[in-house]
C-alpha cells in the first residue's frame, strides 16, 4: 500500500473552541476549501457526532468523498475519513480504492493563540494508483490556501 501523508499548521488569535465550532462544521468548507465544494446529506444537527456521515462534491473537477467522522474531541481532535472508493465522479466509475484520513489538531502554545494544525493521510493499494491530478490535492499549498481561508473568515 502506498502512503501520502501532508500537513501544516496555523496559529490563529481565536480560541481554540472558535477554531474548533467553524472547522468542523462541514457547512463552512464552501467558504474555505478551493473551488467551493458542495456539501450534502448533513442533517443540520451541531455538533456533528461520531459516526455521522456527509458528502463533499468538487463540481469543477467531477468528483465526490462520502466523509465519516471518527473522532470528536472538543476542542482538541477532529478526525475523519473516507474509506473504499475515493474521488469518484458522477459514474462512480473514476476514482480509486483506498482510505483517506483527515486530522484537525488543536492546541494553545500561549496566551490566546491556537495552533491548527490539518494532516491529511491517503492510503491508495499499489493496483490502484492515484492520479497525477490528485496529488496536486495533497499539495501542502492546498493546506496553506485553507487555513488563510479559515482566517479570513473568521475575520469578518
Amino acid at each position: 500500500m502506498g502512503i501520502v501523508t501532508t500537513s501544516s499548521s496555523t496559529t490563529f488569535t481565536h480560541s481554540a473552541e472558535t477554531i474548533y465550532d467553524f472547522v468542523t462544521n462541514p457547512a463552512n468548507w464552501t467558504k474555505t476549501y478551493p473551488n467551493a465544494p458542495r456539501i450534502s446529506d448533513l442533517d443540520g444537527t451541531l455538533p456533528l457526532r461520531v459516526g455521522d456521515t456527509w458528502q463533499e462534491s468538487h463540481p469543477t473537477a467531477d468528483r465526490t468523498f462520502t466523509w465519516q467522522l471518527a473522532i470528536a474531541t472538543r476542542p482538541r481532535l477532529w478526525v475523519f475519513s473516507s474509506v473504499g472508493r475515493l474521488s469518484t465522479d458522477s459514474t462512480g466509475e473514476v476514482g480509486f480504492d483506498g482510505r483517506m484520513t483527515i486530522e484537525y489538531h488543536f492546541s494553545t502554545p500561549g496566551p490566546d493563540l491556537t495552533l491548527f494544525t490539518r494532516t491529511m493521510t491517503i492510503e491508495a493499494y499499489r493496483d490502484a494508483p492515484m492520479s497525477d491530478g490528485f496529488f496536486r490535492i495533497v499539495n501542502p499549498s492546498h493546506i496553506d490556501a485553507y487555513h488563510a481561508a479559515v482566517a479570513r473568515e473568521l475575520a469578518v
